[in-house]
């Protein structure tokens, strides 16, 4: 509907229905207005499937939903690095959303993996902002593309659950810039998703929900966000002021209590109607929008979408070990072990669970073999080692020339609502584990979990395959990639620990009362591990195929650019194996020399490429300011230091193929002024300053710490010890040391330097 029939709509309403139309009129409908034939429209969970309660709704997934087909979770789909099949997967619950007649799936969940206990990490896809960005910008793509609207969340830093209603995360304004906001920038300002969900918490002090600093000065103003902010269910804490800083539409309905006091506020002069005229005009817009795009022919065809799930999940299963053991032979007897590959875990709890219309176990997949046997091993609702489960588990393992043993973590132990309490898995499947490979070296473990886990059995298996929380089909493409008939292609989105005491926030999560601080800053995920050089159980970006690829020809367009041009970077990738297979080439980039602490290099694009046996392709990736800038936080903006950076090509963040340097000059002078407190290593960078200051150092100031020493090597000793003194030393110091100057001559120096710096 165009712009001029809304603000008519809205002239012709009373002050209580505009207020109304700022609530939820239930638990997932927009509110109605009859009169003036204003529709309401239907919001739903998301974002892997659609949770469309028919009848009474709640957001922990208690109550029953229609029956709906669950796609891979966010932390196996962001494992397959391909923004081409998340933005398919995204047609395809557009389409769904269509034929049920919702108007906005709410998803994607980006915030970023800042622990590993996050008991929502299943929903969450990466520990790095550009994996999390680009990959929620084809999910989103592609659900709009259907006319269908989505609701990026959860806006901002909520990466616990742990107290989420009340909690404060206490973030620097650097590590907001390029960890947790970033994470949401991209796909917002590519994308334009048509709605954007507020979390519970407080970012410093102040709750999101009225939180004027994101909600408007940088998600509209600087990102041009032009849709409707929604509550997450229950986060409204205070309307009027979270009406003012941009939180338009609350959910669910507080049955008018919270209505009462938009109207109570616009009467008593405390808020402008305006304010509600623009977030009724910003709601309604996207309620038209959908209502004016309805596609009355979608169809709903959960057998098709349970086949994409499929396809889907190939791709979100990573490969982590293979010691010469897989693909399996179907001729070789195996034994299937582990009440996962009966019953598989698929999905995660809370409100994203989806009444999934058929589940694919990989033992219903191999159901006609007989040269396979299952063993049970242990029970997935108990925390218990059953030594009769565990011994026919042996016994079966024995009798095979391979032992695959389905395990990973329970609902019990990862779930919306709760933050897990360390990172291992039950204690009897790790048991089970052990007393399997005593007796049968040829074992594959296949691990069905939202969030690393530790592998003490490690180096005890001979193959491992990470299979994330892959969706209802999931059984049938994991036994496609362990029998050859899919090659896997995924790599790791995260960082896997040894243990949960290595990772960066272990110290301060989850934080004391209603206070978490983010004291490691930026360095999350792998920009921790390798600044530390510290060894991982698996590190980012990693994943192992059944080919293998070859980089060669890494090519710039260019050596030297300034901060205001781009740079194209081209590299050759060949598969020298004999079977086709998917490459995820990774791009970083590291900053030489710094005058700022940052990371060894960062993530800064990927591509997976698709390559048949001996195949060689040209990949290419377009690097602009972005890519090599730091947040600044004097002139709050991105800043590019002059200097050499390394383009680095890598399969991993531990595995850099090839690397070029490049050397940008940087086109902003940051602000500086002298004080009395500037040392002279910080006014020696300047041309200008040194000249101006360079005289006071002939006038003998330093004689008294300068006298002939008895030897060379004193001398040498000496003259190092001056040279740090001298660096280090504030200007002030030229009055402690007897120059000569008054203290109005001294702040003259200090005045010209300002001066002439400054216009320099």
């Amino acid at each position: 509907m165009k712009t001029e029939k809304i603000k008519e709509l809205i002239g012709q309403m009373t002050l209580e229905e505009k207020a109304s139309i700022c609530s939820g009129a239930d638990f997932w409908h927009t509110q109605a207005i009859e009169r003036l034939k204003i529709p309401a429209t239907m919001v739903t969970d998301g974002p892997h499937g659609l949770r469309k309660q028919a009848t009474q709704g709640d957001h922990l997934g208690i109550n029953d939903s229609i029956e709906a087909v669950c796609f891979p979770a966010g932390c196996g789909t962001a494992a397959s690095f391909n923004r081409d099949l998340l933005e398919v997967m995204g047609e395809t619950l557009g389409n769904e959303c269509q034929a049920e007649g919702v108007s906005v799936i709410l998803g994607p969940a980006v915030n970023i993996k800042r622990s590993p206990l996050c008991g929502r990490n299943f929903e969450y896809l990466s520990e790095d902002p550009v994996v999390a960005t680009e990959m929620a910008g084809s999910l989103i793509k592609g659900i709009q593309s259907k006319n269908v609207g989505t609701s990026i969340k959860h806006f901002l830093a909520n990466n616990q659950e742990t107290r989420r209603m009340s909690s404060s995360s206490e973030v620097d304004e650097r590590t907001l810039r390029e960890i947790y906001l970033a994470a949401f920038e991209g796909a917002i300002v590519k994308q334009k998703p048509w709605t954007v969900m507020c979390s519970y918490n407080k970012i410093n002090g102040v709750y999101a929900a009225e939180n004027d600093t994101y909600l408007t000065e940088v998600l509209r103003k600087e990102w041009g966000f032009d849709g409707y902010v929604m509550s997450d269910w229950g986060a409204v804490n205070d309307r009027v002021p979270d009406l003012k800083a941009g939180l338009e539409l609350e959910m669910p309905s507080s049955n008018g209590i919270n209505d009462k006091l938009i109207i109570e506020a616009v009467k008593n002069g405390t808020l402008e109607e305006s304010v509600v005229d623009t977030a009724v005009a910003r709601i309604l817009n996207i309620v038209y929008r959908f209502e004016e795009n309805r596609d009355e022919s979608a169809v709903f065809n959960r057998d098709k979408d349970h086949d994409l799930a499929r396809k889907i999940a190939h791709e979100t299963i990573v490969l982590l070990k293979n010691d010469n053991i897989l693909p399996l032979k179907v001729t070789d007897k195996i034994a299937f072990i582990g009440e996962f590959a009966s019953k598989p875990r698929y999905q995660g709890g809370g409100s994203s669970h989806i009444n999934s219309h058929k589940v694919t176990s990989a033992l219903d997949e191999v159901a006609g073999m007989t040269n396979i046997i299952y063993a049970k091993g242990y029970r997935a609702d108990k925390d218990e080692i059953d030594e009769i489960l565990i011994n026919e588990a042996v016994e079966a393992a024995k009798q095979s020339k391979v032992a695959v043993i389905f395990a990973g973590l329970p609902d019990s132990f990862e779930s919306e609502g709760y933050d897990r309490e360390h990172m291992r898995m039950p204690d009897c499947q790790n048991e089970l584990i052990e007393r399997v490979v005593a007796v049968q070296p040829n074992t594959v473990i296949v691990l069905h979990n939202g969030s690393p886990i530790e592998m003490p059995w490690v180096n005890k298996v001979k193959g491992i395959l990470e299979a994330y929380l892959g969706g209802q089909a999931v059984g049938g493409a994991v036994v496609d990639i362990l029998f050859g008939k899919v090659n896997p292609s995924a790599k790791l989105p995260e960082t896997f620990p040894i243990k949960l005491e290595d990772n960066p926030s272990y110290l301060y999560y989850p934080g004391e009362a209603d206070k978490v601080e983010y004291k490691e800053g930026i360095f999350v995920g792998y920009r921790y591990y390798d600044k530390k050089k510290m060894n991982v159980l698996f590190p980012f970006g990693y994943g192992l195929s059944y080919t293998t690829f070859e980089y060669s020809n890494l090519k710039l367009s260019k050596e030297f650019m300034k901060d205001t041009d781009t740079v194209t970077v081209s590299v050759d990738i060949k598969n020298t194996g004999n079977r086709a297979g998917k490459e995820i080439v990774q791009l970083y980039v590291a900053d030489k020399i710094s005058a700022v602490i940052r990371p060894i290099k960062e993530l800064k694009d990927f591509v997976k490429v698709d390559l048949q046996p001996e195949e060689t392709q040209t990949v290419t990736f377009e690097l602009g300011k972005r890519a090599f800038a730091y947040f600044n936080t004097t002139i709050h903006d991105w800043h590019v230091e002059s200097g050499e950076f390394d383009i680095l090509i890598g399969k991993s963040s531990r595995a850099i193929e090839l690397s070029k340097t490049i050397t940008i000059e940087s086109t902003v002078k940051l602000p500086f002024t002298y004080t009395r407190d500037t040392i002279f290593e910080d006014i020696f960078k300047n041309e200008t300053a040194r000249k101006i200051v360079e005289p006071l150092m002939n006038m003998g100031i330093f004689d008294s710490i300068n006298e002939e020493d008895s030897d060379a090597a004193t001398a040498t000793i000496s003259a190092k010890m001056m040279e740090a003194m001298l660096k280090y030393m504030p200007l002030r110091g030229i009055l402690s040391f007897g120059s000569g100057k008054t203290v109005e001559e001294f702040d003259q120096i200090i005045e010209r330097l300002n001066k002439e710096v400054s216009n320099n």
